[in-house]
């Protein structure tokens, strides 16, 4: 006796298992994620109050950040008030530029704005922002 065989061929594209591919994808990506630096760049996170009428001037060789706290920093470094006039009178500038928190008291910013006056630093700006923070 002899037995048919039912065979059927596909004409058409078969399909292709693409689970192997995924598994490979995730793997490659949890790598990469568990393999790579997150540095955190240190900064001084400040809020620059809005002005609408300011202009934009390249920032001075000497740039002064003033935090929502009243720490002065220069270069990345925090300053007292006396330490900032020794600075200054030691050092030749000419320009300083202030970047002060909106939330940074009034009473230090004039303070180093009547330093600069006192040492003839007549260029002195302050940095502001066109944008609502």
């Amino acid at each position: 006796m002899k037995f048919k065989r039912k065979s059927k061929i596909n004409a058409g594209l078969k399909e292709m298992d693409i689970v192997p591919l995924v598994d490979c994808v995730f793997l490659l990506l949890i790598f990469f994620m568990l393999s790579s630096n997150f540095v955190m760049v240190p900064g001084i996170n400040i809020k620059l109050p809005k002005a609408i009428s300011s202009e934009k001037v390249d920032s001075g060789p000497l740039t002064l950040i003033i935090s929502s706290e009243d720490i002065i920093y220069l270069e990345g470094e925090p300053y007292t008030i006396k330490e900032i006039k020794n600075y200054f009178s030691q050092e030749k500038i000419k320009s300083v530029f202030l970047k002060a928190d909106k939330g940074a008291s009034l009473g230090t910013v004039v303070a180093i704005w009547d330093i600069c006056k006192k040492l003839n630093i007549n260029k002195i700006g302050i940095a502001t922002t066109d944008q609502e923070q």
